[in-house]
């Protein structure tokens, strides 16, 4: 017990993991990976994630659906670039678009047609660690631990002027949801676990907006809490063939850590709730992909969404040879 708990895994333990059973394959499309590339491994991670968005909910959390005055639809496609800087630590830069139409007369929902909203241009930019104190036992029940640190910066105001899309969020995906166009600060701990044929994995984030400007006036956003859990099942180890059963959670809090009041976005909170099935494929000796759509099942004083999505990985390692993380 006393080696899982000194923040430095030995490397004995973590050529003990590396030897487990642990196919190359996909993974998680929204949780990025809780262990770490072996250092010198490199990863480019292109996604398309999409939102469609007809209804909502009401200020209760529930499934019961109602009509929207704003159809929304969204496409965000999003490269993370991963490498191991050391057998313990990686960095990670992810970048990406964002294009929405929206269409915000209530003549739509009587058929009616009406004036569309649309804009195309630069994303927000997300630079984060991932440090990995604890590797798992694959002879025991412990799991791997690893911290997640990220800045998010708002290149789509910076850059580009690219508008918020409806709803003031790019469609959910592999990084922890925060405002578009805010500058944010996210700390998370994830932990997975590799019990043949299946991988477990979870994750938590908190995600803490810093004050912005709009108009002249100083604009404060909800701190966000993101939660991930995801369940792979692993069915030709050779092909990297599986399925994934991915269960997201997206929270609004009614509060800022910094006690300002908030004067943007949901100020009463909010919380959406969703599921998606995913399938994943090893496409060769370097690349591996995954196909999904995430589903709402539940919110509250938020968008009814669909979100299909695509992944593809490309792996390279010094040495010619990859292996999963």
């Amino acid at each position: 017990m006393t080696q899982a708990w000194d923040w430095v895994p030995t490397d004995e333990e973590i050529q003990q993991y590396r030897k487990s059973w642990n196919p190359l394959s996909n993974g998680p499309i929204f949780l990025s990976g809780v262990d770490i590339h072996p250092q010198g491994q490199f990863t480019a991670h292109p996604f398309i994630f999409s939102q469609i968005s007809e209804k909502r909910f009401g200020n209760q959390l529930t499934d019961n659906r109602m009509a929207a005055s704003v159809h929304s639809y969204q496409v965000a496609p999003v490269v993370t670039m991963a490498y191991g800087l050391t057998n313990h630590l990686e960095l990670n830069v992810g970048l990406s678009g964002s294009a929405f139409w929206a269409n915000s007369s209530d003549q739509f929902n009587r058929g009616k047609g009406g004036p569309w909203t649309t804009d195309t241009g630069l994303g927000d930019t997300q630079i984060y660690f991932k440090y990995r104190p604890v590797v798992q036992d694959p002879d025991g029940w412990r799991p791997s631990v690893t911290t997640f640190n990220m800045i998010v910066l708002p290149t789509s105001r910076w850059v580009t002027g690219t508008e918020s899309p409806p709803g003031g969020f790019a469609p959910l995906g592999r990084l922890p949801a925060s405002r578009f166009g805010a500058l944010t600060w996210t700390e998370g701990i994830l932990v997975r676990k590799n019990l043949e044929p299946f991988r477990i994995s979870a994750g938590v984030f908190y995600s803490y907006h810093l004050p912005g400007s709009d108009g002249g006036q100083n604009t404060y956003a909800s701190d966000i809490v993101n939660t991930r859990v995801v369940i792979e099942h692993i069915l030709d180890d050779k092909r990297g063939f599986g399925y994934n059963l991915e269960f997201v959670g997206f929270h609004g809090l009614p509060f800022r850590t910094d006690g300002h009041q908030i004067n943007v976005g949901g100020r009463h909170g909010f919380t959406s709730l969703g599921v998606q099935p995913t399938i994943q494929y090893r496409l060769g000796e370097h690349f591996v992909g995954a196909v999904g759509c995430l589903f709402t099942v539940a919110g509250q004083n938020t968008q009814d969404a669909i979100y299909p999505n695509f992944s593809l990985y490309y792996y390279w390692s010094k040495s010619g040879s990859v292996i999963m993380r």
